[in-house]
Formats: structure tokens, sequence, C-alpha cells
């Protein structure tokens, strides 16, 4: 008999077990891109957020209730962005739990950098969301809530975190993920340096711009950034930066432009 540990107990029940039908109400109701998936793409989306949801701690801060509600509609997303990849588990092996606020959050006083340990952040500051190397992740009810059901505006706090924990996956947060393929990864690097200092180019001049100008921060929150463009604005992303959607699509091996079209195509 092959031995398991709890965790990998845990999981192959999750696999064995049959989605629940109340979660797909759910995920039509709640999350538009839901209705953007084939039907092989909705069938990998379940198998994973089955695994998610009993792979992590969910934890309500603030008097918050924690409810399924809560947990399927942020593993939803946040699996979204593992559909296409291969190991799926290595990328969020880091995320163990997930605070729930009900609404932004300002932390008081200077708080641990989420990118590097030991070191602080030097004003507290909104946060919406934050995902800590080897740490909790934080994520804000309101606005998980607003952006499943209403994208197209190319923010959404899930895929910027979780895209911090695609970084990160690799013991770095650097904005370089790690890519199965050397040569594809470095093409994406490539890529991503050269729109990075584009959108700092354009965020100094005044520019307007797709992307969020947040992400001319640093090369770590423009992968975030580019990461949420890509799956909420991914028809624009792919008409006005086709060189960073090509080379997120390779990474992430999925088309989501192709996927919008499809969908706006059959209404």
């Amino acid at each position: 008999m092959r031995f398991e540990t709890p965790r990998q107990r845990r999981r192959r029940k999750a696999r064995e077990a049959p989605f629940p039908p109340a979660w797909r109400v759910l995920l039509q109701a709640r999350v538009a891109q839901w209705r953007f998936l084939d039907h092989d793409e909705r069938a990998r989306l379940e198998e994973l957020i089955k695994v998610f949801v009993v792979d992590r701690e969910f934890e309500g801060a603030r008097g918050m209730r924690v409810t399924e509600e809560m947990r399927v509609t942020i593993a939803a997303q946040a699996c979204l962005l593992l559909l296409g990849l291969e190991d799926p588990g290595y990328y969020y092996r880091d995320v163990h739990s997930i605070i729930v606020y009900p609404s932004t959050v300002t932390p008081p006083g200077p708080q641990p950098s989420p990118l590097l340990a030991g070191a602080v952040t030097e004003a507290p500051a909104a946060l919406a969301g934050q995902a800590r190397l080897h740490g909790p992740m934080v994520i804000v009810w309101d606005q998980v809530l607003a952006q499943a059901r209403f994208p197209g505006r190319g923010h959404n706090v899930v895929y910027h975190e979780f895209a911090h924990k695609i970084d990160m996956a690799d013991g770095a947060a650097d904005g370089s993920p790690l890519h199965r393929d050397r040569s594809a990864g470095r093409h994406l690097d490539e890529v991503l340096a050269r729109e990075f200092t584009r959108l700092r180019r354009q965020s100094e001049e005044g520019e307007p711009t797709l992307l969020d100008a947040y992400g001319a921060q640093s090369a770590v929150e423009f992968f975030a950034v580019a990461t949420e463009a890509f799956f909420d604005l991914p028809v624009p992303l792919q008409e006005q930066c086709p060189e960073l959607y090509a080379a997120l699509a390779g990474f992430y091996r999925q088309d989501p432009a192709a996927r919008v079209r499809r969908g706006v195509g059959a209404h």
C-alpha cells in the first residue's frame, strides 16, 4: 500500500469527489470568466478548485466569517492562472493561508515587506491585497466580488496577488517567473523588461496607458499588472501590446482573447 501524507490524502479525496453542483451555480453567477470557458477548460478548472479549497486555510479578519462563496470565488480566479500550466501545484506551493478582509485595509505603521524577508515598507498604505514571500496572503472581499462579476477594467486583486505567488515560486520575487522552457523564458524576460521600460517612460511623461501605471514601480509589480491585463483585458492587450500578449500567452499557455471573442460571438 502506498504511503500518503495527510496533505496528499486530502488532495486525493478532493480529486475523487464530484464537483458540488452548488459551486457550479455559484461560478455561473459570480465569476464572469467562467462563461467564456469551453467544456474541457471548465472541467480542468473544477479539478484545480477542488484541490485549492481543501489545501489552503482561509481566515476571516475584522469579524468576517469566511463562507463557501468566498472560498470558491477566490479559488476560481486564482486557479484560472494555472489552467494551462504543467504541474500547477508547483506555482502555489507557498500559498498556505489566505486572510480575507471585508474591505480595503490600511495596516498601522511600517509593515514587513511582502517581497523581501527582513525588510519593511516605509509608510502604511491602503491594501486591496498582499502576497508575502513565505507568508500569508491578504485578499479584500468586496474587491474580489466586484472584479469577478464585472471584468474588463484592468484591475483584479486575485490575479495580481497570485501572479506575485507565481513569480515567487522559484524562491525570489523578481518579476521573472520560472519558465519550463529556458529559451521561451529568456524571451519572456526580454519582453517584460522592454514593456516595463515603456510603461515607466509613459508614466513619467503622463501618457495614458492600457496597463495600470502601478506596474511602473518595479519589475515585480509590472509582471503582476501585466498578468491582470492579460486575463482581464485580453483583447485590448493583444491589440495594443501584441508582443507582451504573445509572451504571456506562451507562459500561461492560454489565449484569453480568443476565449472572449468566441464567447461574445456566441451571444
